[in-house]
């Protein structure tokens, strides 16, 4: 069956500042006169510098919930540790399991598929899953501009590819990265990977000969910083999509020397060390039980010395490409305080999903023949043994709805407006409750309509006033996930998870936060009740039973090559999600 969407109905009826700033076709570094005049336009209520924070949203790219130090890892994020110890850090942050569909949720406050983004960025010709952002959606930089923010990005963009869908046409003033996504580190690397290629605005170029994204990329956001603190008064909005750690294994030879022989322990250990150091940090209650190994992984003990020689210098590798997002992020700190912005920059870090299992055990090598893992022709993963450490305490990965999927480290600091050192938060949130909290923190307005389009109401809610105190116990506020046909539902302390057509699940994460405990036969009420809620979630938002989804992709590439031609990319069928329809 398909889950039948309903008319969403609006929360917010407020009307958007009518002066924008001028549409930016196309913008390169070498263009400070051009630069200069975005941060000079009017903007009718324009906020200034110091009356607002600036704002700074770092997304990872599959790292694991256990990688950081501050969370329990043993790879040295002295900077990330910083800001956490000057911070809060969230226990129960979720994002939507995968790449395309977390970015669309984080930067619309939206659920993916209310936004396009329903499986990845494929257009199925359907507006749930048409695969770039639609126009029922506000992103973050739309939003905060209004209000007078420059809105500046790199990185990864991965919420459309095609000309028209990228940053610049998405309310950002510069931008510098790639759309696609990613899977580069090194300039070799495109030999492989053919179909990235990278963009100055809405310029495509060529890299610099030394790529590496996770420097490069800060190389521009430093640019950035340095012309938005000192060519005009406005506050600035950094949106920085890291490709990092995301497969293929690349990392510069230092880091990587940083690490050998450190993971000749074997996963098996590394997960029992970051466990204990979790309950230490109280991330985890102190009777936490960890989840059982996965099943397909063998005991590090039962590995031939060989394998155990690759597979943890494969892990180093890892660890070196989130050492090096460390180092970057001490250059962005760096920065701030030296153009006398740190202290009221607010600094969002997080994961777009968990650690990845993709290669299965024993990881995948796709390179070239004889390149060694770690350089530019390589194109290993981590696998799935060392993806199982990297999100203790939790089960399964990225793309699955249980917690190892979905659970994502969350830092925010912010001196001038955050009083809180070094606590935790424990309540729930979700990447949708970061459309609300930036648009209130900047002053900014939702509007009911943008463009002449109606835009769908946020999903989620503030996180400001938890940033001053802990709020208690998880309130009964009701999440929900599909991605790939997996499903899940948290409502307070209960969560529901269904793998495909697989039965619902259910456990209570206020003592078995693992999940390793399924109580549905004793709370078939409370199963029916949740399914049930789940049910009209999908329908609301355009979800497809996966099965349908699959047969309608079949059914479309006969009828394209047998009687249509392929559609244009901007070509969706609005007579299947009412919704989106715009108005006149």
């Amino acid at each position: 069956m398909k889950y039948q969407p309903a008319v969403a109905g609006h929360a917010f009826n407020r009307d958007f500042p009518h002066q924008l700033l001028r549409t930016i076709a196309t913008l390169t570094l070498a263009s400070a006169a051009a630069f200069l005049s975005i941060f000079s336009a009017g903007h009718g209520e324009s906020a200034e510098r110091g009356s607002v924070p600036n704002i700074l949203l770092i997304l990872a790219d599959d790292m694991g919930f256990s990688d950081l130090g501050c969370y329990g890892g043993e790879i040295e994020t002295p900077h990330l540790d910083a800001l956490a110890a000057g911070g809060l850090r969230f226990t129960q942050f979720y994002n939507s399991a995968r790449c395309c569909p977390t970015r669309a949720a984080l930067l619309t406050g939206l659920y993916p598929h209310q936004a396009g983004i329903g499986h990845m960025v494929g257009n199925d010709g359907i507006a749930s899953y048409q695969g770039y952002l639609n126009d029922r959606c506000l992103t973050l930089a739309e939003a905060v501009k209004g209000a007078g923010y420059a809105t500046l990005a790199v990185g990864k963009w991965h919420v459309g590819s095609a000309p028209g869908q990228w940053p610049l046409d998405r309310g950002f003033d510069r931008f510098w990265g790639t759309p696609t996504g990613g899977g580069v580190y090194f300039k070799d690397t495109l030999q492989i990977r053919k179909e990235v290629f990278f963009v100055d605005g809405q310029e495509r170029i060529e890299p610099p000969d030394d790529l590496y994204v996770t420097d490069t990329f800060t190389d521009r956001a430093l640019g950035f910083l340095d012309q938005a603190a000192t060519q005009g008064d406005r506050p600035f909005f950094l949106y920085f999509g890291h490709i990092a750690p995301h497969w293929p294994l690349q990392a510069k030879p230092a880091d990587i020397d940083k690490y050998r022989g450190r993971y000749e322990i074997g996963w098996d250990a590394v997960r029992q060390r970051r466990l204990a150091r979790q309950q230490q940090l109280g991330i985890v209650p102190p009777d936490t039980a960890l989840s059982p190994r996965d099943p397909q992984a063998r005991a590090w003990s039962e590995m031939p010395d060989e394998s155990r020689r690759e597979l943890a210098y494969r892990m180093a590798v890892y660890a070196a490409q989130i050492d090096c997002i460390d180092q970057n992020v001490g250059r962005l700190v760096a920065k701030l305080k030296e153009l006398n912005q740190f202290d009221n920059t607010l600094i969002l870090f997080l994961s777009d999903n968990g650690c990845s299992a993709e290669g299965g055990p024993g990881g995948f090598s796709r390179g070239h023949p004889g390149a060694p893992i770690g350089t530019g022709l390589s194109y290993a993963s981590a696998g799935l043994e060392w993806a199982n450490a990297c999100d203790t305490p939790f089960r399964k990965y990225k793309m699955d709805t249980y917690q190892g999927g979905i659970a994502t480290p969350l830092i925010a600091h912010w001196p001038a407006g955050i009083a809180a050192r070094g606590e935790l938060r424990h309540e729930p949130g979700h990447i949708i409750d970061v459309m609300p909290t930036l648009v209130g923190l900047a002053g900014a307005t939702y509007p009911a309509k943008f463009r002449g389009n109606s835009i769908l109401p946020p999903e989620g809610r503030s996180l400001a006033p938890i940033f001053g105190a802990s709020g208690g116990p998880a309130s009964a506020r009701v999440l929900c996930w599909e991605h790939q046909g997996n499903k899940a539902i948290r409502q307070g302390d209960w969560k529901a998870v269904a793998q495909g057509r697989g039965a619902w699940e259910l456990f209570d994460l206020k003592t078995d936060r693992t999940e390793t405990r399924d109580i549905a036969a004793q709370h078939p009420e409370k199963i029916r009740e949740l399914a049930d809620l789940w049910q009209a979630w999908a329908a609301r938002c355009g979800v497809w039973d996966w099965d349908d989804l699959q047969q309608h992709r079949r059914d479309r590439t006969k009828t394209k090559s047998k009687e249509k031609p392929a559609r244009k990319s901007a070509d969706v069928d609005r007579e299947a999600f009412p919704a989106l329809r715009s108005e006149q």
